[in-house]
């Protein structure tokens, strides 16, 4: 079997910059355990599957798996779902897919780059035993959204960039998404930004993602209420890095980005 197969980089504004995502489209469902080895096989942070959506909702059906796991929601490798289909249908303005568990979600043209909308998850104040510790910072303010998103916030994009985490101690907390932020500042790797953010997920087997869609459906509500404007840019400060621009809209975010396409080919079973 030979299954078409794009890596592409989202949140990008050239190759080699922003999150690597393998997008491949099916006819029909493989069986999971397939799924999961081709996604271990490309050792991407993430894998997106597609497949027609006969249900009318949406244009396509879409699921993501890490190396390890299938997630619930992916915000990168759904930019790069939609810039793989909307680069090869150009009458089309508007992609929308149907997943399992985040509803129906949209990448639209805009500009140069692409508009997507998702679910927004905003967190509330709540201990996370373990979290501070094993990031290695003395005190800091944590938040937690039930959807598996730990958010911690730091006073200065330098205590940000200068994180070195206990990887291992942070799988033991659980599958979740570990968010570290704060304000964004001139001259840090996140000049021109509002907000600077890095993320680690080692029980998923990640230890930290480039740049993180999902994590900005806790991000945006978050800064969107301090910040006193639903409006602004985050920069997530990983060693690809990648800009997003952000904005909440009722109980979605709409996050800004572009990408660009490294490899194609075919995937061989």
């Amino acid at each position: 079997m030979k299954l078409p197969f794009a890596q592409i980089d989202a949140f990008a504004d050239r190759p080699f910059t922003g999150n690597p995502a393998a997008v491949i489209p099916l006819d029909a469902w493989l069986d999971d355990a397939t799924l999961q080895v081709i996604a271990e096989e490309n050792n991407l942070s993430e894998t997106a599957f597609l497949v027609s959506d006969a249900s009318g909702e949406a244009d396509y059906e879409l699921r993501w798996f890490t190396p390890t796991v299938e997630v619930a929601l992916c915000g990168h490798a759904t930019l790069a779902s939609g810039h793989y289909i909307l680069d090869r249908e150009q009458d089309r303005d508007l992609v929308r897919f149907r997943t399992r568990r985040s509803g129906v979600l949209e990448v639209a043209r805009h500009g140069e780059g692409y508009l997507m909308a998702l679910p927004a998850y905003p967190p509330e104040p709540q201990i996370v035993p373990g979290l501070i510790e094993a990031l290695g910072v003395a005190q800091a303010e944590t938040l937690r959204h039930p959807r598996g998103y730990d958010l911690v916030v730091l006073e200065s994009a330098e205590a940000v960039l200068a994180l070195t985490p206990d990887f291992r101690a942070l799988a033991a907390i659980g599958d979740t998404l570990n968010i570290v932020t704060a304000p964004g500042t001139p001259g840090s790797g996140a000049a021109g930004s509002d907000v600077i953010s890095r993320v680690f997920a080692p029980a998923a087997g990640i230890d930290e993602d480039p740049v993180t869609g999902s994590a900005h459906s806790v991000l945006v509500p978050y800064w969107a209420e301090r910040l006193g404007r639903r409006q602004f840019t985050a920069f997530q400060a990983s060693r690809r890095g990648g800009h997003v621009g952000c904005e909440l809209d009722g109980e979605r975010v709409i996050l800004a980005g572009k990408c660009a396409t490294v490899i194609e080919g075919e995937f061989r079973l």
